[in-house]
């Protein structure tokens, strides 16, 4: 059994608005799909996104942070957990019943934010952690430094790295570059696909489980 999250959270101002980032959920369902297609019990904790649900996977669909967290933690115990969305750090601390007015000549209403919760380190700490915990680090800047940041501060077996900066046009682009960072180094993967990079993580936590359940 596997538990997958992928896409963004919206986090809401006001019934219109909401705070979000620009992930397509491309490449988490994409991974969703390549461990289904290798005989795994897949969930997928999906946020809000344009493409249909991998077929032969259970998909759970959420819009915030919080829904988020609580339906990874309601699929606990599971063998492995990959998390590949891009949640939202912060939100706002209140969100307005109504559509909040632009009133002329006042500005814009100040926003009180407060922090999300960080479900990668919940279930990487946690007394049902799966026995293989994988994230996702998207970073424009200091790419290895901040995933092996990443990896110690979140209780990880590894971390898949790859630079969203916007030269890179990953969000929302069907092609990815990565590196897998663990305690045993890093590993740097060609540029390929979303599918292909899929196809071959699958492999890899596949092998890993088999390792440790061996």
């Amino acid at each position: 059994k596997i538990i997958v999250t992928s896409g963004p959270t919206h986090e809401p101002i006001d019934p219109v608005r909401y705070i979000a980032n620009r992930s397509s959920g491309k490449q988490g369902h994409a991974i969703a799909a390549a461990l289904a297609r290798l005989g795994a019990d897949v969930r997928l904790v999906s946020g809000p996104v344009g493409i249909a649900d991998p077929a032969e996977v259970t998909t759970l669909h959420v819009e915030t942070a919080n829904e988020m967290k609580d339906a990874v933690e309601q699929l606990l115990p599971a063998d492995a957990a990959v998390f590949v969305a891009a949640v939202a750090d912060w939100r706002s601390e209140t969100s307005a019943g109504e559509k909040i007015k632009k009133v002329a000549g006042e500005g814009p209403p100040a926003l009180q934010m407060i922090e999300n919760p960080d479900i990668l380190a919940g279930v990487g700490h946690h007394r049902k952690r799966p026995s293989l915990v994988v994230g996702f680090a998207a970073e424009t800047q200091d790419l290895v430094r901040n995933a092996e940041a990443k990896l110690r501060k979140k209780g990880a077996d590894f971390i898949v790295a790859n630079d969203v900066s916007h030269e890179s046009g990953v969000m929302g682009g069907d092609r990815n570059k990565v590196r897998i960072v663990s305690k045993a180094g890093v590993d740097e993967w060609p540029e390929m696909s979303k599918d292909e990079v899929a196809t071959r993580l699958a492999a890899l936590i596949a092998e890993r489980l088999k390792t440790i359940t061996v």
